[in-house]
């Protein structure tokens, strides 16, 4: 009696360690998140693709990615000459058809997929892996980093995907590539991923995911999943002489694109927090010209009045090693980190200030919020007001001129447009910030700008 009594004891025990490891790995926490986030756990497995099991993440994945039809419809402009030479007639409507992927996120149909698929769209059309075919309307977008959110409204529930954690991702670790190109139903490539935090705008704002998987047109907007089938990514884009692949894709760490697709949801716009700080990447050749010992991490080359960082005592000459428990290896790894946060949120900067190792609270400040000092000229990003004032949709408006050299001209550059830095088109304030801190104190920058009378102005500043 008494070891039938331990043996059942024993058995409860088991049973409810199992139910609560159950409990703790497996259940969401967040009843009301409409999107399904993985447990953020590791598995160890050899790098051997034969030890891989290929088939169920491919399973788990390729009922989630779908097809999406963008229809642009545009006016052809007349042209008398032609028309009286050749019968061409213009002035017609003409439809233009683009094709790439998207993915299920969520079982009442919301999809996401890459800005450039559906831009200018004036109708969506969105093909599930069973091939039934619905309309979708466009929720929001973020141009910066190539995301578009889709919802589509179907009367059952959809397979959907579930968010992995791409911080988790390592250098050489399997993923595979699943899109829904030209209706041919979900196609699969396997790759490794080959680098993380890459940057291929040099402007410091992206952040994408490096593989050799195999992704050719028509796959945009599709899946990277992981070997448990958990998305890691949003296939972007491919670098390419050819057009085809080559083998470099890119891929939107899943973190930031559940970030942006949650804010688009919530709000209706991508909330982006700055630290409020000028910073440039390290290297061998600016630290030798700096005379500091440090050459990974970022470069604190000014910071803004009235932010996080001001009033967290970050400091010029600074240099940031590590973000909460990130390591800060250069700009891009810090802009990775940072964009998936929101205005008022609190991270610990860690950085290195006269050889010495410190670590402060910072809170971030919306975007929006912050104005740039660069070489005596205050910055501030176009509103919707000025781009529709002077028909543009890039550029970055003065706000305040304190630069010496320039006082002169104050009257025409203040409320004025920069149009370019050094030939590159200025989109917006951290286009400007990158190329301006990758030069020394004394080279010069060639700036266009439109004035205030709407003049264009070349100078070196």
């Amino acid at each position: 009696m008494k070891n039938f009594a331990n043996l059942f004891f024993v058995s409860l025990l088991s049973g409810a360690t199992t139910l609560g490891a159950y409990k703790l790995i497996f259940e969401d926490n967040s009843a009301s998140s409409k999107l399904s986030i993985a447990p953020d756990y590791s598995r160890a497995v050899s790098l051997g693709a034969e030890n891989i099991d290929f088939a169920t993440a491919a399973e788990n994945a390729v009922h989630t990615v779908v097809h999406v039809k963008n229809k642009t419809v545009y006016n052809v402009p007349s042209n008398p000459m032609l028309e009286f030479f050749y019968g061409y007639r213009g002035g017609q409507q003409q439809t233009q058809v683009g094709t790439g992927s998207g993915v299920i996120i969520s079982k009442d149909g919301y999809i996401i997929t890459n800005n450039h698929v559906i831009q200018n769209a004036t109708e969506l059309e969105v093909t599930l892996n069973n091939n039934k075919t619905y309309k979708a309307k466009l929720v929001g977008t973020d141009s910066k980093m190539d995301i578009a959110l889709l919802k589509i409204d179907a009367k059952e529930d959809l397979p959907s995907a579930t968010f992995g954690n791409s911080d988790s991702l390592k250098v050489g670790e399997w993923v595979l590539a699943v899109g829904n190109p030209y209706n041919l139903t979900s196609t699969v490539t396997a790759g490794i991923v080959s680098a993380k935090a890459r940057d291929l705008s040099n402007q410091g704002i992206q952040s994408f995911i490096q593989t050799d998987a195999a992704v050719n047109p028509g796959n945009s907007g599709g899946a990277l999943v992981n070997t448990r089938g958990e998305l890691v990514g949003i296939n972007t884009m491919i670098s390419s002489p050819t057009g085809s692949y080559a083998g470099y894709s890119f891929a939107v760490p899943s973190n930031l694109a559940r970030k942006i697709v949650e804010d688009l949801m919530e709000y209706g716009n991508v909330q982006r927090g700055v630290l409020g700080i000028d910073a440039g990447e390290l290297n061998a050749a600016v630290a030798k010209e700096r005379g500091i010992i440090e050459t990974t991490g970022v470069l604190i080359q000014g910071v803004s009045k009235n932010t996080g960082a001001e009033k967290a005592g970050l400091k010029k000459g600074d240099i940031i090693k590590k973000i909460d428990d990130k390591n800060i290896f250069g700009f891009s790894d810090m802009t990775a980190y940072i964009n998936t946060k929101r205005p008022n949120d609190e991270v610990r900067v860690s950085f290195i200030r006269d050889g010495k190792l410190m670590s402060v609270p910072v809170k971030l400040i919306k975007k929006e919020l912050v104005n740039y000092e660069i070489k005596g000229v205050e910055l501030e990003d176009l509103d919707a007001t000025d781009k529709k004032r002077f028909g543009l949709n890039y550029g970055v408006k003065i706000k305040d001129i304190t630069n010496e050299d320039l006082l002169g001209y104050a009257d025409q550059l203040k409320g004025g447009i920069i149009l370019k830095v050094d030939n590159i088109k200025a989109a917006d304030i951290e286009t400007i910030t990158r190329i301006v801190s990758k030069k020394s104190e004394n080279q010069r920058t060639q700036i266009e700008m439109l004035t205030n009378n709407g003049e264009i102005l070349r100078f070196l500043l």
